[in-house]
């Protein structure tokens, strides 16, 4: 889309921080966790010294003989290094390869091979669960920490000399992620510079009006997504200081967040969910808040009340992005504490207007609407280029002019709307929208921390629920909660932590409805 074009060298991964640092020298930035890779930095560096890390970073990765173009995986431990890395390998021209801490060693090994003898970095604990055909598969494997007799320890590389920053052209592939592996193995989504510059301009629009002063922002997103990396291009290229989280736990996030009172607050929606509780904590931790940003799906009404009444600022602005992986952000909608969402909408916001595009095609010949939901398309520059040895999987979901299948179902409002009411893979048949129904849910039971409806073998709708501190579900508030839905089996009550997730916290729903029906009924 031509604003996404124009003048558009691409986002320079490589000297992100550099370049950050420059403008902003003494810009700070705060973690909750040490660095594999950087222990003695602390938990408070400046910009600057980041810059230097992943200078040094990159010169080890030189000295490890990764070279221009080479493919890096990185899977290790979570934490903000694995972002660091990435930055470092695009400093020296290497494509890095960010494989989720999350994802089974299988997996794992399988995306090792679908990137044909790339750089494995990874540590002592991952690789211990690792199959012993990475090293088949890989190049050479480097160790951030622990040690392997067929591995080569990155600590034994520092003080190594410097490197001078590669420059590649911006449409030649600079990251790959995965997907979020919900209906089988992820599969690897190429960008280039140019992309990741164009995702980050809408990005970037939507936030300026609401910024206008330097504010303190709190990031918790996961390190292997490329959100991440636009997230940090925003705040830092302003001189924000930054706090990154790799634990959501929320009495952390409470405690964090009561000390520097975080002016933005950046996460997943699931996330949130759980931030919830921040809400009525008597140090009000999210007084200073004065925007929440939350990416790429749908937030449920009652998170975005809760949050939005827990704020002290004047005009706070909850604001929700919907995308996918391999596009970026597409429409947006902004919510206040006088306009907030109800139970019924579904409504994921409007197209950026000259950066995005979105249609609704029918499914079967009818004209989409709430009640015939059609097939969600969209148009942005922020594009990945392909799937990385699945050129016939990427082929499938674009069509002529442009447009890519998001793989969700729903239809637009006279005004330009978009309303998601379900993934394709998850419609069930006669029920109407699971998200509208678990939207309901949660407006009524305040004591839900999840809840997800699927089919069960036959093909009924069986909600699967979470509460807070696993209590026990009042069959009698659930049963007055459910009577405007439509007819359903009785819930099932787990543990939050046993729902299958992705690397952004994503239930897995098909994996969910396949443990239901081989695990059966269970209790929390």
């Amino acid at each position: 889309m031509f604003l996404q074009r124009l003048g558009n060298r691409g986002i320079r991964l490589g000297t992100l921080f550099e370049r950050a640092a420059a403008k902003h020298p003494a810009n700070v930035l705060i973690l909750d966790h040490d660095l594999d890779l950087a222990p003695g930095l602390g938990r408070r560096a400046t910009i600057a010294e980041v810059a230097d890390l992943v200078d040094d970073l990159a010169a080890r990765l030189w000295a490890a003989r990764v070279r221009p173009a080479d493919r890096v995986v990185v899977h290790k431990s979570n934490g903000f290094d694995i972002t660091l890395l990435a930055c470092a390998a695009a400093r020296i021209g290497a494509v890095p390869v960010l494989l989720s801490p999350k994802l089974d060693g299988d997996t794992v090994a399988e995306l090792v091979r679908r990137t044909d003898r790339p750089f494995l970095v990874t540590d002592g604990a991952k690789l211990a669960g690792l199959p012993g055909s990475v090293f088949e598969r890989a190049e050479r494997v480097l160790l951030t920490s622990g040690s392997h007799a067929g591995a080569t320890e990155l600590a034994g590389l520092a003080g190594v000399p410097r490197i001078p920053a590669v420059t590649m052209p911006p449409d030649h592939p600079t990251l790959v992620t995965h997907t979020s592996g919900t209906t089988g193995i992820p599969k690897l989504a190429v960008h280039t510079s140019r992309t990741l510059q164009a995702r980050y301009r809408p990005q970037r629009a939507a936030v300026t009006p609401v910024l206008r002063g330097r504010e303190t922002v709190a990031i918790h997103v996961s390190f292997v997504h490329s959100r991440l990396m636009t997230a940090l291009a925003i705040s830092l290229l302003r001189g924000f200081p930054i706090v990154v989280l790799a634990d959501s736990d929320p009495k952390r996030a409470a405690d964090l967040f009561a000390r520097l009172r975080p002016g933005v607050l950046e996460a997943h929606p699931n996330t949130f969910m759980e931030w919830e509780e921040l809400a009525d904590d008597p140090r009000e931790p999210l007084a200073g808040v004065k925007l929440f940003s939350s990416t790429f799906d749908a937030i449920h009404p009652r998170t975005v009340r809760k949050l939005l009444a827990a704020t002290r600022r004047r005009s706070p602005v909850f604001g929700q992005l919907y995308g996918q992986s391999e596009v970026g952000p597409i429409v947006v909608k902004a919510f206040t504490p006088g306009r907030v969402p109800d139970s019924g909408g579904r409504c994921v916001g409007i197209p950026f207007p000259g950066m995005t595009g979105v249609r609704v095609v029918s499914r079967n010949g009818r004209p989409p609407s709430a009640d015939n939901p059609g097939y969600i398309e969209v148009r942005s520059d922020g594009r990945i280029v392909t799937y990385l040895g699945e050129q016939q999987r990427y082929d499938a979901q674009l069509s002529a002019g442009g447009w890519w299948r998001m793989g969700d179902v729903g239809f637009r409002t006279k005004w330009g709307c978009v309303h998601l009411l379900d993934r394709e893979v998850d419609l069930i048949d006669g029920f109407g929208s699971t998200l509208a129904a678990e939207d309901t849910l949660f407006g009524k039971l305040p004591d839900l921390a999840e809840v997800v409806i699927v089919p069960s073998a036959d093909g009924a709708p069986v909600p699967v629920v979470c509460t807070r501190n696993n209590r026990p579900l009042d069959p009698r508030e659930w049963r007055a909660a459910a009577a405007s839905l439509p007819p359903m089996a009785e819930p099932v009550q787990w543990r939050i932590e046993d729902l299958p997730q992705t690397a952004t916290t994503k239930i897995k729903r098909l994996e969910l409805a396949r443990l239901l029906a081989t695990e059966g009924r269970r209790a929390a």
